[in-house]
């Protein structure tokens, strides 16, 4: 247990810890002005200053973010639902899903933002499309690896489609659906910070607040918006993974015990 702590906890806050002291002593040696790079006293001082709106704007990002998630996971898992069932489904509508990732966020950010307004529905539609493709992937992968042998089995037993999708395929996809949705998570926060970036004041999240700061040249606490950014990605992350790690759990959990062994 002290091992992994260390490697989970420790480990990287002595990394930022030795990053800073370095970031710190480039700016002293240097003397770099600050309008190119700011001092990591200048950026804290930032931090603490701008607190209250930073706080407030990382709470209206993680709403839009959640509520893309949402919606990306119901969606994906409805679409690789259907990718499972069906060669030809797959085959013609796939194609569509892998759009959805190769075309730039921000070519298709400004056509959202166009047809549904400069608002929080704009930015969790955003947020949604960027983070759907992992899911609807991972979660037609696990439903598609299923083991023959079960498989036959269920078949021979004459399960019906509902019962074949219900207890073995939707089973079996869990932890790559989980896997999908943990991914999802982190271009979620991405998505949704993209969103306010060309929404604008219209939904003052932490993408406006970037962009505020960017055009005023305010670099402290530009710095400072981008660091609460980056931890607000960190923190959904952890938070999604934690879920998708005790559901997995509680899964297995409830199938051992339900086992005939048992």
């Amino acid at each position: 247990m002290s091992q992994r702590f260390y490697l989970s906890i420790i480990a990287p806050l002595t990394a930022l810890v030795l990053a800073i002291f370095c970031w710190q002593a480039v700016v002293w040696l240097t003397g770099v002005s600050p309008i190119v790079m700011p001092a990591p006293t200048s950026v804290m001082m930032a931090l603490k200053k701008e607190a209250p709106k930073l706080l407030n704007a990382a709470m209206r990002t993680s709403t839009a973010a959640i509520l893309g998630l949402f919606a990306s996971t119901i969606l994906g898992v409805i679409c690789a639902f259907g990718f499972s069932q069906s060669r030809l489904i797959r085959t013609t509508f796939y194609p569509f899903a892998i759009l959805l990732q190769t075309v730039p966020i921000i070519a298709v950010a400004p056509i959202v933002v166009i047809s549904f307004g400069r608002g929080f529905l704009s930015v969790a539609l955003i947020s949604m499309i960027i983070s759907i493709f992992p899911v609807i992937t991972s979660t037609t992968t696990g439903l598609l690896q299923v083991e023959a042998s079960l498989l036959e089995l269920f078949r021979l037993n004459k399960a019906t489609w509902w019962q074949e999708l219900w207890k073995l395929r939707l089973p079996s996809s869990l932890p790559y659906m989980i896997s999908g949705i943990r991914i999802a998570g982190g271009a979620a926060i991405v998505g949704a910070i993209v969103g306010e970036f060309f929404v604008g004041s219209g939904q003052p999240g932490l993408g406006a607040m970037i962009q505020k700061k960017s055009q005023g040249m305010n670099m402290d606490e530009l710095y400072a918006t981008v660091f609460v950014a980056t931890l607000l990605g960190v923190v959904f992350f952890s938070v999604v993974t934690l879920i998708g790690e005790r559901t997995l759990k509680t899964h297995f959990a409830t199938s051992l015990s339900g086992s005939p062994g048992k």
